[in-house]
Formats: structure tokens, C-alpha cells, sequence
């Protein structure tokens, strides 16, 4: 059973994330691009609020989650590619492009934390090497199912201005393939850095 202090830091995330979204659909740079964005955050947010009483993740997964959601809400306000912050870092330190969209495919790899929570309780799966390379593998498996949605909305809109700021590429190539070793570096960090955090709290909760 999650404690009380788990419930109230649940809640915190849960009015955080939303005050977020509610400050990114203020005027935001385009409608349609904010949409294009800020949807799958959003279907995401209902999922894990849907399923809260009934599959109730570690605090850790909805941190993850919150996280994951801010960043596709800030970036669907501002377009990834002109996010003010990384727009300042660009200028001073003379770079070629705004770094928004790699950073945010850098801590997409965090998902990694909830896949492997979901793994470990709905699988007969077992904490190891397979759990690992089996999490890492849906994590770049989702990495590429969204290129490949990328994809398609540029292909169905035939290239508007909203489906280039959706898919951020600044004119790089190569950007679909940064996007997806950043996720898998993201992803490889995360379960090195916090799956032993992570299995302390899935004890706890009696999984």
C-alpha cells in the first residue's frame, strides 16, 4: 500500500505538471504545433492518472513521467527549436543550432525507468541482463515509432511550417539519428544511475 507522503507528493506532481500545462497553452508559438507536441504528454498524464488506483507506479516512474511531460509541454509552447534558454546557450557559446531537442531526447531515455517498472510486474521477466537489454529495446523501439509518426505528419501536412517546427530538425540530416542514440544514451544512463534506486522502492510497495 503507498503511504500517505507518497499520495501527497503524487498530488504535488500531479498540480505541477498541470499548472505547466496550462502556462503552455497560453499563447503559445503555434496552436497546431503546441498540439502536435503536447498531445502524447497529455494521453500519457491520463493513462497514469486512469490507472493510478488500479496500477499504481513507483514515485520514481511518475517523477519520470512529469518530467517527460514538461519537457513536450515547453517545447510545444516555444517550437523545440526556439526555446529561449538553449536559443541563450546557442548565442553564447556560438553553437549551430538550439540544443532543446537533443536535450529533450537525452532525458527521454528516463522512460526506460517506467518501462522496466512495468517489465518487472507484468512480465514473468526477472532482474538482470534480459530485463535490461529487453528494456533497452522498447525504449528504442518507442524512440522509433516516433520518428517514424514524425515522419508521417510531415509527409500528411506535405511539409508546413508546423510539421517542420514539429519535427526540429534545424536542417540537420542526420537529426532523426541523433535523436535516437541520445534516447538510447538517456536510456542506458537511467538504468545505470537509478535501477537499484528503483528496485528499493519496488520492494517496498511488495512487487
Amino acid at each position: 500500500m503507498v503511504k500517505n507522503g507518497n499520495k501527497t507528493i503524487h498530488v504535488v506532481l500531479l498540480l505541477f505538471v498541470t499548472a505547466v500545462l496550462i502556462w503552455s497553452v497560453i499563447n503559445p508559438a503555434k496552436y497546431s504545433t503546441w498540439a502536435m507536441e503536447s498531445v502524447p504528454a497529455i494521453v500519457l498524464l491520463i493513462i497514469a492518472a486512469a490507472t493510478y488506483n488500479k496500477f499504481r507506479l513507483t514515485t520514481l516512474s511518475y517523477i519520470t513521467i512529469v518530467i517527460l511531460a514538461v519537457i513536450m509541454f515547453v517545447g510545444g509552447h516555444y517550437t523545440y527549436s526556439d526555446v529561449p534558454l538553449f536559443n541563450w546557450i546557442k548565442d553564447i557559446y556560438d553553437l549551430n543550432r538550439n540544443h532543446y531537442d537533443r536535450f529533450g531526447h537525452l532525458l527521454k531515455g528516463l522512460f526506460a525507468i517506467v518501462i522496466r517498472e512495468i517489465l518487472i510486474r507484468k512480465t514473468p521477466l526477472t532482474i538482470g541482463p534480459w530485463l535490461f537489454a529487453i528494456t533497452i529495446s522498447v525504449a528504442l523501439a518507442i524512440a522509433s515509432l516516433y520518428e517514424i509518426i514524425e515522419w508521417l505528419v510531415s509527409k500528411i501536412t506535405k511539409g508546413g511550417k508546423a510539421a517542420k517546427d514539429f519535427l526540429g530538425t534545424q536542417g540537420d540530416i542526420w537529426d532523426t539519428q541523433w535523436d535516437m542514440l541520445l534516447t538510447l544514451i538517456g536510456s542506458l544512463l537511467a538504468l545505470l544511475i537509478f535501477s537499484k534506486l528503483h528496485t528499493n522502492l519496488l520492494r517496498k510497495m511488495g512487487e
